[in-house]
């Protein structure tokens, strides 16, 4: 089992959050659909890696866990990215960097020593300085429904370029985390259904079983046997009626 030991959030206006966890045994795991980027650091029987993980648009099964392993991660923002790694480049998969020495990796031609929970905010200034880490304050605008002087064509061609999903897959994604976990809490299904704004059930359980890869039945009783990646504390997008969410 993954056991998350902190997460905090960031004032870093590159990155959503911090966290780190460790596994004790093995357990089936499944991979849930995220919006974002995110660098994160394994150490696994003594060796270090960091990997460039992209956006996830389905539920994936891993898998058992591996035992006795360390992660840290840094969850970007949405519309941040490494520069020379665009996320339409890392829908659904991910980068593992070469690694350097014990303690370092390389990227875009240097050595870089791998961060830790403590220091992450430090490590992602310096690839902005370095220019290898870029942010498009112009997603936040969209999905806020402003950007007024773009034609609606122009403004998904803009996001689908710099977060490597479309709007509409993004608000789709939010939502469904964030029902997940009001079932997970406890909620019913009916109530989950009013507060994440589904249509019906139907419609709930089939965002659930693409992104989630569970029912609402088997996440409101806990009866899988898979442990869920990751399920930070999350809201669904601002309503825009530009960008209806399906």
């Amino acid at each position: 089992m993954i056991i998350i030991d902190s997460e905090r959030l960031s004032d870093s206006p590159f990155v959503e959050r911090i966290w780190r966890s460790h596994s004790e045994g093995t357990t089936p795991f499944l991979s849930i659909a995220v919006s974002r980027c995110e660098l994160v650091v394994t150490k696994l029987h003594g060796k270090m890696t960091m990997t460039v993980r992209g956006p996830e648009t389905k539920a994936t099964p891993l898998g058992d866990s591996p035992s006795d392993g360390e992660w840290f991660g840094i969850l970007l923002k949405l519309g941040t990215h490494l520069t020379h790694l665009p996320p339409r480049s890392l829908i659904d998969t991910g980068v593992t960097l070469p690694e350097a020495t014990r303690n370092t990796f390389w990227l875009s031609g240097s050595a870089w020593e791998f961060p830790t929970y403590e220091n992450a905010e430090i490590f992602v200034n310096r690839l902005v300085r370095a220019g290898l880490l870029a942010h498009d304050p112009l997603i936040e605008v969209a999905l806020q429904g402003k950007m007024k002087d773009l034609s609606l064509r122009s403004v998904e061609y803009h996001f689908l370029q710099t977060t490597g999903v479309t709007q509409s897959m993004a608000r789709q994604i939010e939502r469904v985390r964030y029902a997940t976990l009001l079932l997970q809490q406890g909620v019913s299904i009916l109530d989950t259904i009013e507060l994440a704004g589904y249509y019906d059930q139907p419609h709930l359980t089939r965002s659930l079983q693409r992104f989630i890869g569970q029912t609402p039945a088997q996440l409101l009783h806990h009866s899988r046997p898979e442990q869920l990646s990751f399920l930070y504390k999350t809201t669904p997008f601002p309503h825009s009626r530009l960008f209806p969410v399906t």
